[in-house]
């Protein structure tokens, strides 16, 4: 239970983790995130981002969602792609699996640091990544295209926003 405009309620948060500083976000960007954002106001999806200042920090603080059991997502390209509709029907799975809690994580222009890539992948003989044993829900992958992390965080956003309509059946997405 969480206090929401002088209310409170009960509802599902959601935790936007990335590398970076508010302020480097071009307005473009940081307006489009707003309106995803606003549009998700009536339901009861909370979604927060929280700025890490390095890698190190953003390290910290996923470790603190995995003590907290809360679902951990990264974002990374070698993650696995969805549809729309795999994404919509997996992040309720993976609320439900986190205790209404979830955490995405976007690394910064280098994307994830080392400390979280071994969660997920092992490195073969050659020091590459190769997939491995998985402590978190899931590794996502948005696109095999590259954003920068501002940009991917409005593209996570607005999957989000779609997410929410595609299971409430609204004519969003068609």
């Amino acid at each position: 239970i969480t206090a929401r405009r002088g209310r409170f309620y009960m509802g599902m948060d959601i935790k936007i983790r990335i590398v970076g500083r508010r302020s480097g976000c071009e307005q473009w960007l940081q307006d489009a995130y707003s309106m995803y954002e606003t549009r998700l106001r009536p339901s009861t999806l909370e979604v927060e981002t929280i700025w890490h200042k390095n890698d190190d920090d953003l390290v910290k603080g996923v470790r603190s969602d995995f003590e907290k059991k809360h679902a951990v997502v990264l974002l990374d390209a070698l993650g696995k792609s969805y549809t729309s509709e795999q994404f919509s029907e997996n992040l309720y799975n993976w609320l439900e699996f986190g205790g209404s809690r979830i955490a995405f994580v976007i690394g910064g222009a280098d994307g994830l640091p080392s400390d979280l890539k071994q969660y997920v992948y092992e490195k073969d003989r050659g020091g590459n990544y190769r997939k491995g044993s998985i402590n978190v829900r899931c590794v996502l992958s948005l696109s095999s295209l590259t954003f920068t992390h501002q940009f991917a965080r409005t593209l996570l956003m607005e999957q989000i926003y779609r997410a929410s309509e595609i299971r409430k059946g609204s004519g969003y997405h068609k």
